[in-house]
């Protein structure tokens, strides 16, 4: 009797045992918990942004072989990271000074300078060193981007506030919005060849124009709901996170960019709404967990990439080059824009961070172009991550630079909290 006992055992075990998300998901959710573990331990002792600490547990994850997420991004994984950049600049957008650019016009300027010379410097650079024009074009749209992600968790994290501050979240915001609006349209052509301006300027003015209208959805969708509903109800939170999802989705889905629609929807909801409205509390943790998900994805991918030393001086390049541009392009147009040169300096630095919003634009051209993706990749990936992590760092220093930050340096390093605080 007793040997039957296994088996019927078995039997009822394997009747009782329910399929479930599966393995993959239990990965990511003990990455996400490492993360958020190695993100407290970085600021708690390094003094460093959180997102340091997420981006080196991917990064140490993607170089181990983790095949959680596939190159070029798609499906969930493209879903996830379009709503956590949504996300980030719905809020970016409604926090956007329309008014300020009226009254100080020098600040749109500084921006188009700033974003222009970035990409022709990056271009002419990697064209110098042998690198076709296809490739080398949306290299440089991918290097006018200053990561609005990496940047809001560094202003979180350094409780940083004054001038600098804002004028680099600004411009952060505005080259985003260039660099969305050309390199999703400009992905659709990487493999044609326009004749003339009006067939290369009319894929922006689509890409411009869906993205437009899904926004302005969005924006009227809240607007009505703010009406008749609280901004701190718990109920208005999972209605703003509902529509920005849907809003995403309906983009991608027609052909405008999900980033873009949502960044419009930010600004329309900011200009319809004249009350002061401020991103719902509740919504806090929802939004932290996707925007460390965004991060971790981000480094996991971009880990992945093809290593090579071939490569590493073009990366370093494009780096350099990149970096140098902005700060030269803040500070050119800066007579008149209200900050003194020293701060030009830190704003031209603090804007260094790549990370989502990149990889979604070079996800573009990839998907768009399997040929000349393998090469773009090369380029475009290593740069993502380096200057993931580097560029958190380097704004970090540029808000202590600036003194804009109300947290010192490495506070656990001198003391328990309580000691600190006396």
């Amino acid at each position: 009797m007793t040997s039957y006992l296994p088996n019927d055992l078995l039997g009822f075990w394997s009747e009782w045992v329910r399929p479930s998300a599966g393995l993959p998901i239990v990965l990511w959710s003990l990455l996400l918990a490492s993360a958020a573990a190695a993100g407290h331990l970085v600021q708690r002792y390094m003094g460093m942004p959180k997102v340091v600490g997420y981006s080196m547990v991917g990064t140490l994850v993607g170089l181990a072989g983790f095949e959680g997420a596939i190159w070029p991004l798609q499906g969930i994984s493209l879903f996830l990271l379009e709503l956590g950049v949504a996300i980030v600049l719905f809020e970016a957008g409604g926090r956007l000074p329309l008014r300020w650019f009226r009254h100080n016009p020098m600040v749109l300027v500084q921006s188009i300078v700033e974003a222009t010379l970035t990409y022709f410097a990056v271009f002419w650079a990697l064209h110098w060193l042998g690198i076709p024009d296809p490739v080398a074009n949306p290299i440089a749209l991918m290097a006018i981007v200053a990561s609005p992600a990496v940047l809001t968790r560094v202003v979180i994290d350094t409780r940083a506030s004054g001038p600098v501050t804002e004028r680099a979240l600004t411009l952060a915001t505005l080259n985003t919005f260039y660099a969305l609006a050309l390199g999703y349209a400009q992905a659709g052509l990487i493999e044609h060849a326009p004749a003339s301006l009006l067939q290369k300027l009319n894929p922006v003015g689509v890409v411009l124009g869906l993205s437009f209208v899904v926004g302005a959805m969005m924006a009227l969708s809240l607007r009505s709901a703010l009406r008749v509903m609280s901004p701190t109800s718990e109920n208005t939170s999972i209605l703003l996170l509902a529509i920005i999802a849907a809003g995403a989705a309906l983009a991608a889905h027609f052909g405008g960019a999900a980033p873009l629609a949502a960044l419009i929807g930010g600004v329309l909801l900011k200009a319809l709404n004249p009350k002061p409205w401020a991103w719902p509390r509740q919504l806090g943790t929802a939004a932290s967990l996707l925007t460390m998900l965004m991060f971790v994805l981000v480094s996991v991918v971009a880990a992945q990439a093809d290593w090579s030393l071939p490569v590493a001086s073009v990366v370093l390049t494009v780096i350099a080059v990149r970096a140098l541009a902005k700060v030269v392009g803040v500070a050119a147009a800066n007579p008149g824009s209200g900050t003194s040169w020293k701060q030009a300096f830190w704003v031209g630095c603090a804007m260094s961070p790549l990370s989502s919003i990149a990889m979604l634009i070079t996800s573009a051209f990839v998907t768009a172009s399997p040929l000349l993706g393998a090469m773009i990749t090369q380029i475009a990936l290593p740069a993502i991550l380096l200057m993931e992590v580097l560029g958190a760092v380097i704004a970090t220093i540029a808000i202590h630079g600036a003194r804009e930050s109300s947290r010192p340096w490495a506070p656990e390093a001198f003391g328990t909290p309580e000691e600190t605080q006396r």
